[in-house]
């Protein structure tokens, strides 16, 4: 054993799902450039090329995707700014590489986990898109990964670094408008068809299909598209609530300042408008029992009537989160009194600083200078994951048993009947399509485990059946 070189005990740890924990990648001073690898350059890695590319002290020095097609694509943009950039195929590769510093990923959601645990474990930093899991138990292992091998892991929800964001929860949290009494987060975004396909699909020549679909199962593709429509199918996707809803929710929760899951959760929603090969929701109201205030999701993927090419509005935003107190409520970048009129302006910034930050913390060592702390990312993001095991856990039911079942939960009852009103005018036929009534589902926070009726299943659904070799370790 004496003999063997570092590389082959990194091999032989991914072997076995990394089970190996390495040193920091390389000693560096503060002053050293930050080497990063971006995982996952179809579309949004792309961009994250582009981003930490400008942040000074930064340089991207490999790119790792599925698909030949969009290495070649991004090395060529390389070649064009005289920039060497390493290319890898297979992520387990890329690890291999001791100078790199940090992972940046935006993989499809299945492959987050073991992108972050895989990369903590050979003792590099990670940035990992939102929703930082596929299930909740990925992200407490995520969570224990970052912590165990003292690792930088910054999630991609980029509104904790919108300092008008944070300027107006502080403000609301003074007290400025009253006590909260109800929060919501709203997601109308335009989904459409996804078609339907009669039969095995051919996937690109350019992929390794293998190695796309890692821990899912190597199914036959039963879709149009391999690429960004596997948001929409369980097996590697958490439909628009994990894909935008994350964003939103994470707020939701901020504001309340809930570092915990709800004690409960009950979804009613389904697929309405079309008949497709997706099978997410995309028309949805969940509720999530934190005290003193709730929070109730909204997710609308139809248009604001039949035919329409607008969607409609909450409070007059279509994206964003509605923090309601007594004295007023706070949307978009405004604070408002119970009449509707506007007390003060905050002055977003999107976010645009998130991956500075990242960086920022990587130089320092200090999770605490990160904004958003993959244990922030794994809380929000299991909030989608309670609210989908919820809908998959669901019967079809008409409007008088779901009333029955919301009995007096905060806001939900008018909120259903507004979701109620949405189908109606795009013209579903609920007797064709009928809505599907989750369950309450109570879980317990500290274990982060469902309990009482129907725990067994529910527990079913927060941990999937990996696919070897891709296996997340049960020991990080």
């Amino acid at each position: 054993m004496a003999s063997t070189t570092r590389r082959n005990l990194l091999k032989g740890a991914l072997a076995t799902g990394m089970s190996l924990a390495m040193p920091f990648s390389r000693a560096r001073g503060a002053n050293d450039d930050i080497r990063v690898a971006v995982v996952g350059i179809r579309s949004q890695g792309s961009n994250h090329i582009n981003w930490f590319r400008q942040i000074p002290g930064v340089r991207v020095v490999a790119i790792c995707d599925a698909d030949r097609a969009f290495l070649d694509r991004e090395e060529a943009k390389f070649k064009q700014r005289n920039e060497s950039v390493a290319t890898y195929v297979d992520y387990r590769k890329l690890l291999e590489d001791k100078d790199i510093d940090a992972v940046i990923t935006a993989t499809p959601n299945h492959w987050h986990a073991l992108v972050t645990v895989w990369a903590c474990q050979a003792g590099k930093d990670v940035y990992v898109e939102k929703p930082v899991s596929h299930d909740i138990w990925e992200g407490r292992q995520m969570v224990k990964a970052a912590r165990k091998y003292s690792r930088i892991v910054q999630s991609g929800t980029q509104r904790r670094s919108d300092t008008g964001l944070q300027e107006a929860i502080q403000y609301i949290n003074e007290g400025h408008l009253g006590k909260i009494t109800l929060v919501r987060g709203i997601i109308y975004v335009r989904r459409g068809s996804i078609g339907k396909v009669d039969g095995l699909q051919r996937v690109p020549e350019t992929v390794d299909y293998s190695l796309w679909c890692g821990p899912a199962p190597k199914a036959p593709l039963m879709r149009k598209n391999l690429h960004y429509d596997w948001h929409w199918v369980w097996p590697t996707g958490n439909g628009d609530f994990g894909n935008n809803g994350i964003h939103f929710l994470d707020v939701c929760r901020w504001a309340i300042g809930q570092n915990e899951l709800p004690r409960r959760v009950l979804s009613v929603g389904g697929r309405f408008g079309y008949v497709d090969d997706g099978e997410t929701p995309n028309t949805q109201i969940v509720y999530f029992d934190y005290e003193p205030a709730p929070i109730i999701f909204e997710l609308r993927g139809l248009p604001k009537v039949k035919g329409d090419s607008a969607m409609d509005n909450y409070l007059g935003t279509r994206a964003g989160t509605v923090i309601h107190c007594e004295g007023g409520y706070f949307v978009g970048g405004y604070a408002y009194d119970n009449d509707g009129n506007r007390i003060k302006q905050f002055q977003r910034t999107g976010g645009s600083g998130h991956h500075a930050n990242f960086i920022k913390a990587v130089r320092s060592r200090k999770v605490s200078d990160l904004n958003a702390d993959v244990l922030e990312g794994h809380l929000s993001s299991a909030l989608c994951h309670m609210g989908s095991v919820s809908h998959c856990l669901g019967v079809q039911a008409n409007r008088a048993e779901i009333l029955e079942r919301l009995g007096d939960s905060r806001g939900m009852a008018e909120t259903f009947e507004r979701f109620q009103e949405h189908l109606l005018v795009n013209g579903v036929d609920l007797q064709q399509t009928p809505r599907i009534l989750g369950p309450w589902l109570t879980m317990d926070p500290q274990m982060e485990r469902f309990t009482g009726e129907l725990a067994d299943e529910a527990n079913a659904l927060c941990r999937r059946d990996y696919r070897a070799p891709f296996v997340l370790p049960e020991e990080v």
